[in-house]
């Protein structure tokens, strides 16, 4: 008889707290769609996607305007969220297959890691891409107690590759599941989760596997929406952000509760009307272009944070380091930690250091550093379009000044010399950084 595997139990590693709780620090839930583009919510300019739940998230809390992942795609930009570093420190691909020999490094510091230090009991519902062929690789030994998701991307199933595993732990429930049950998965498991650790602290991280394609919306959604099935999948998971926000209200934890949601990367455009769109920013996915990592952001936080629109260059590392911080941590010193903590921007305790005016730097294909952000002014050393486009065949050196230009039309290189010379600076110092720190894989 098939096992109905909506409905099987979670294995949990057992963990004993070693610290005593402090109930001033926040439960913390991350939830993070898989290839949705700045344009595609309500608030940030759809006029054809319904997303409430979002949209009253943002307009209750902050809503980041400058929020960059750390990379145009998928297995990259998670490697920074979970450890607060580029991408160019994972020593593995920007995207990892079925087939791929590397993982997460098991040195690397996870942000569950860090937060079962202080305590927390941590889970993830969905998608994970930071390595699929070694146990090691995998959510339960690096920091997470409970895992239910796919092992990389949606899309990496037969016949181009093998057989999907939907994972519980490190075991497999099913292959190559109905994947319309997926978003409902997720989100119930994570109300479960809020449920039965409503009086302990907990880390959710909720990597729904879509909009990312093949696109298979819920049951109760399809041709709901004006935009099709990727509309469609918006909505629902429009609607598990919604159940996950009523079920912290109706424990009584919304106030003790911080929950950030933003898109792993831009929008896949090469999938045509199955992929999302960037809005106003030029190109998408796989691009170091506005619209390939400048993605949503909405932070909530009742009580803590005001109804606000942060303009502030922040960024997936930045999460990680916040995050640290807001469960009474310390970030890690014994090796690069690149983001920083923001919780100035969240709470109006003058006793938080404020973030300091670094720079950004975009990490794009097989994480390669082509461009760099300071300021108003960005500049491209290298630029890439899995669409295909050379949008400025006769340079190379790109500078933009993108308070004045967010969709990187006018290119200001000629004009300003000097802020080409200090940029290009910065680059050239990073990438000097960079090959002096390698990975944890060049270490032995």
């Amino acid at each position: 008889m098939k096992k109905n595997w909506l409905y099987i139990p979670i294995l949990s590693m057992a963990f004993s707290p070693a610290i005593a709780q402090n109930k001033e620090r926040p439960n913390i839930i991350i939830i993070y769609p898989d290839d949705l583009g700045y344009g595609d919510i309500g608030i940030t300019g759809h006029p054809d996607i319904k997303t409430p739940n979002l949209d009253r998230m943002a307009l209750d809390g902050m809503r980041f305007t400058n929020y960059y992942s750390a990379s145009p795609a998928s297995s990259a930009s998670r490697y920074s969220l979970l450890t607060g570093r580029y991408p160019i420190r994972s020593g593995f691909r920007w995207v990892l297959n079925p087939d791929s020999e590397k993982g997460i490094h098991p040195t690397e510091l996870t942000l569950a890691e860090m937060l079962k230090k202080q305590g927390y009991t941590t889970a993830i519902y969905g998608k994970w891409h930071l390595g699929s062929t070694k146990k090691e690789y995998l959510p339960l030994q690096n920091g997470f107690d409970e895992y239910i998701g796919f092992p990389y991307s949606n899309d990496m199933i037969p016949p181009k590759y093998p057989d999907i595993a939907l994972m519980c732990g490190n075991d497999t429930l099913e292959v190559n599941p109905d994947q319309s049950k997926l978003t409902v998965l997720y989100t119930e498991k994570t109300v479960s989760f809020i449920k039965k650790h409503r009086k302990e602290k907990f880390f959710i991280y909720v990597p729904y596997a879509m909009p990312h394609t093949p696109l298979h919306p819920g049951k109760n959604f399809i041709g709901k929406s004006k935009r099709g099935a990727y509309g469609d999948a918006v909505e629902e998971i429009d609607w598990g952000v919604g159940e996950i926000l009523q079920a912290l209200k109706e424990e009584g934890l919304d106030e003790n509760t911080i929950v950030w949601f933003m898109s792993d990367n831009g929008p896949w455009l090469l999938q045509k009307e199955a992929g999302g769109s960037a809005g106003l920013f030029r190109d998408g996915k796989g691009s170091t272009w506005e619209g390939g990592m400048r993605v949503p952001c909405f932070v909530q936080w009742p009580k803590h944070i005001q109804s606000e629109i942060n303009e502030n260059i922040v960024n997936a590392m930045d999460v990680y380091a916040t995050c640290i911080k807001l469960a009474d941590g310390d970030i890690p010193t014994d090796r690069v930690v690149d983001g920083q903590n923001i919780t100035s921007y969240l709470t109006k305790n003058n006793k938080v250091k404020e973030k300091e005016d670094v720079p950004f730097f975009y990490y794009g294909i097989d994480n390669q550093l082509m461009a760099v952000r300071k300021n108003s002014w960005k500049l491209h050393v290298k630029t890439y379009s899995q669409l295909g486009f050379d949008y400025f065949p006769e340079k190379q050196i790109l500078l933009f000044n993108l308070y004045n230009d967010p969709s990187e039309k006018y290119d200001l290189s000629d004009k300003y010399p000097d802020i080409v010379k200090e940029l290009t600076q910065l680059i050239e110092k990073q990438n000097k950084a960079d090959r002096a720190e390698g990975s944890f894989f060049d270490k032995k």
